[in-house]
């Protein structure tokens, strides 16, 4: 991937709206034939960014060239070469599947017959040919986001963006929604993402770009930002006893350990190497029977709290949010 050349290059964007900095002069790159994510939580500055870089907003500084063309001030010039799907369906509720997709072909000049072919041939692809004759009112959401993401290639894009891509669709949805986005990028569709489910950053992208409050305040590979928490060295204890307890003792006796009570036992940690076999015999001498005792390796997650300060539960809450908000 190193070796690929940059398809979208963003440098020093900004986008305020009143008083409020959206985007805070982040620059970054995209390159060819990867699948590149934006991770933070909700107001960070996400769909902000995808918006400027689809031509649905204007930045009010910086510039986003893509594929050599600086569209900055005219997105018109690289439309041909970009696919959307927005966090929200843009589709007609009161189009059948099939005429939504032959409507949105022939918005980039497709002909009538080739576009027909093409709107068959996705609809087969993503599962929808039995739907095809339906209005997308009727659609439940896991097929409104499969037809969406099948009407921002109909013009077959070098580049798709995807604003939140599973957001608010159930489990078995979001899995095939994940499943298509990899078969894209394996056809050779470099894809843009943004979400704030970090376990779903670790399993599609590639490079993963954290961004919070407008900034984007670490950009690289899944597999460079994890090692960054190697260093860290984490064993968890499984019993049934009284972990806070166990803490004490077990810190006052070791001072170069951590640790910290969870639901089954006691986690602890340090910059170096854990022991396991003198802690499993401490905790026994002091009465506590040890039921399991595992290395735990770190994880995107452990990486995104680490960097940001921003702890699991708060993006939690995010989705929650979210949730409730489709169910209203």
């Amino acid at each position: 991937m190193s070796d690929h050349k940059n398809l979208i290059e963003i440098e020093h964007l900004t986008k305020s709206f009143d008083d409020v900095i959206a985007v805070n002069d982040i620059s970054f790159s995209v390159k060819q034939g990867e699948i590149f994510g934006f991770l933070g939580p909700n107001g960070a500055g996400k769909t902000t960014t995808i918006n400027m870089l689809t031509g649905l907003s204007r930045p009010d500084a910086g510039r986003i060239v893509v594929e050599g063309l600086d569209y900055s001030g005219n997105p018109k010039v690289a439309q041909h070469l970009i696919g959307t799907v927005p966090d929200e369906s843009n589709l007609y509720p009161e189009l059948t599947g099939f005429d939504n997709l032959c409507f949105c072909a022939s918005l980039y000049g497709i002909r009538r017959n080739e576009r027909r072919k093409r709107a068959e041939e996705l609809l087969r692809a993503f599962g929808l040919q039995d739907a095809a004759g339906r209005k997308f009112s009727g659609y439940s959401k896991g097929m409104k986001r499969k037809l969406t993401i099948a009407a921002g290639i109909i013009h077959r894009p070098p580049i798709l963006f995807l604003d939140e891509p599973t957001t608010g669709i159930d489990v078995s949805s979001a899995r095939q929604i994940r499943r298509l986005i990899s078969d894209l990028n394996t056809e050779g569709t470099t894809i843009f993402l943004t979400t704030h489910y970090i376990e779903e950053a670790e399993r599609l992208c590639e490079r993963i770009a954290f961004i919070v409050s407008g900034r984007i305040i670490r950009i690289n590979t899944v597999e460079n930002l994890m090692r960054q928490t190697q260093g860290e060295h984490v064993v968890q204890f499984a019993f049934q006893a009284a972990a806070d307890k166990a803490c004490e003792h077990i810190v006052s006796t070791f001072p170069d350990l951590r640790c910290q009570a969870v639901p089954e036992g006691i986690r602890v940690e340090s910059s170096r190497p854990v022991r396991v076999g003198p802690l499993v015999r401490f905790l026994e001498d002091d009465g506590i029977e040890v039921m399991e005792a595992r290395k735990i390796l770190p994880t995107l997650e452990d990486v995104f709290v680490q960097i940001t300060g921003i702890e699991p539960g708060a993006m939690k809450k995010e989705k929650e949010k979210i949730k409730m908000g489709n169910n209203g």
